[in-house]
């Protein structure tokens, strides 16, 4: 059974930066293509960015287009996601997912000053 943990959340001040960390085990990276979502209060889940098994395809929301960078390390069986520029309304808890199917516990993300 895959399982994803992700770390990384926090409060931090509009403009801050942070790195989530999506670690998953029982499986290898290699083979999954792995997403990140948010759920911001009172929304529904949307996605935010993804990358291909391989690597070499990447996409964002348009809402995070330029600030956030998705990245992998098969070796680490890591995805990470760094977010600069933050925005309140960028809080939410952020979920990462793999091949649409396995989904980790989330972790929170406040921006507010």
């Amino acid at each position: 059974q895959l399982q994803l943990v992700e770390s990384g959340g926090g409060l931090v001040q509009p403009g801050g930066s942070l790195r989530l960390s999506c670690v998953i085990s029982g499986g290898t990276l290699n083979d999954y293509g792995i997403g990140w979502f948010r759920r911001a209060p009172g929304k529904e889940r949307e996605a935010i960015s993804c990358v291909s098994n391989g690597g070499a395809s990447k996409n964002y929301a348009d809402s995070v287009k330029g600030r956030f960078t998705i990245s992998r390390d098969n070796a680490k069986n890591t995805v990470n996601l760094e977010m600069h520029s933050l925005l309140p309304e960028d809080t939410g808890v952020y979920y990462c997912n793999a091949n649409v199917q396995y989904w980790g516990q989330g972790t929170q993300v406040t921006v507010s000053s």
